[in-house]
């Protein structure tokens, strides 16, 4: 029999594919759960679920560490955001699968299975990785099947699998962000509950003193918080915390997904919204006027490949390339003042700044104004000649 090892989330779409896989394709079902900083819930209910439906091999890896360093912090020099905010779900499933292919090696499957359906993202984002590092067939049971939820809950039911509690939305959550759907958020027009989100305080319930927080990049990327050195997982934990108790985090959007349907998509992700804000700030003082036009157009670049689910694309490699080498010099330190859902940058400072407060001041002489009579003359000179052709 040949063995599938099996995305395992522990919910009902892959709860339901795991006897599918047994009944409708006569495999072996190896599940595996990949650890990008869900709630613990999260990652102890596959292995508990996985047992108790038939004691299946289960994997449990632990890659938040590899997602931090790898993944998020090269989103950050990026700034990598799609359609307005930054990048969460799509940038964690590349690793997912990557970590998913290592599990079919070691076990020899011959194909990997997924619980997505065909109207959302992941079905791109895992298989294009999948494929492009593997040999293994991809099996998609509730797409293949066309199956829908309500299928879905009769086949469990006859199976005996357990339904798992009920939950008004469908909330994916990792170490960068929660992105909330379904239930009352698929009217575009009604106001987001409070019981959505969870790790963000409603504005008007943050604190009524503001507070300063103190961010250190080196290389552009983000390694103290309010002058304490902090590893990579607890920093983006405190980012998230600290803006979070100010109400900062929460985007509400019409999304445009791979497969052009619109929907309406809930985030929440103050470390991700705080700390792209301070990035840019010191990408401002230090990198040129060119440097930081084109930074916006690899940022554009890298975000559709990363959302459209093309982390393996050689394309992105090449922009690594250029990011790495440009965030060479943004370093220094940034003060963003959080305050009832906003944030404001009153500081920044690097070694490699490209301001100078002394030319700037109104004070200075070093800076011959007169030597600028002959480039105003000039500037401008073909606007110029088309004014006084067409309006002459």
């Amino acid at each position: 029999m040949n063995k599938v090892v099996l995305a395992f989330s522990g919910g009902l779409d892959t709860s339901v594919c795991i006897k599918l896989l047994e009944e409708k394709y006569n495999m072996e079902v190896i599940t595996a759960c990949v650890d990008v900083g869900q709630p613990r819930e999260e990652i102890r209910r596959p292995a508990q679920v996985s047992k108790e439906l038939g004691n299946y091999k289960h994997y449990t890896i632990d890659a938040r560490q590899e997602f931090a360093e790898d993944y998020i912090f090269r989103a950050i020099k990026a700034n990598a955001s799609y359609e307005g905010y930054p990048l969460s779900t799509a940038l964690a499933r590349p690793l997912i699968a990557a970590k998913i292919v290592e599990v079919a090696k070691k076990e020899g499957a011959s194909a990997i299975a997924h619980g997505c359906t065909g109207k959302g993202n992941d079905q791109f984002r895992f298989e294009t990785i999948i494929r492009s590092m593997s040999d293994c067939d991809v099996i998609a049971p509730i797409r293949d099947l066309n199956l829908t939820r309500s299928e879905e809950i009769e086949y469990a039911s006859s199976c005996g699998i357990p339904l798992p509690p009920k939950k008004q939305y469908s909330i994916d959550e990792n170490l960068w962000g929660r992105a909330i759907e379904g239930d009352i958020l698929e009217d575009p027009m009604r106001e987001p509950p409070e019981d959505a989100f969870s790790w963000t305080r409603p504005p008007n319930e943050a604190p009524d003193d503001p507070e300063t927080i103190q961010i250190r990049f080196k290389d552009g990327i983000p390694y103290e918080i309010n002058g304490e050195k902090i590893k990579p997982v607890e920093l983006i934990k405190e980012a998230n915390v600290i803006a979070g108790r100010h109400g900062i985090g929460r985007v509400d959007i019409i999304e445009d997904r791979i497969i052009g349907m619109k929907s309406r998509e809930v985030y929440e992700m103050p470390a991700a919204l705080l700390l792209i804000e301070a990035h840019k700030a010191l990408e401002q003082l230090t990198l040129t006027r060119n440097e930081l036009k084109f930074a916006d157009i690899i940022s554009g670049v890298y975000s559709e490949l990363i959302y459209n689910g093309l982390w393996h694309e050689p394309l992105r490699e090449d922009l690594d390339k250029a990011i790495d080498h440009m965030q060479c010099r943004v370093t220094g330190t940034v003060n963003v003042k959080l305050h009832k859902g906003n944030m404001r940058i009153i500081g920044r400072e690097s070694p490699y700044s490209l301001y100078s407060e002394k030319i700037v001041s109104f004070e200075d002489k070093s800076f011959d104004q007169r030597e600028m009579k002959g480039m105003v003359k000039n500037y401008g000179l073909q606007a110029s000649f088309y004014q006084k052709l067409w309006r002459g």
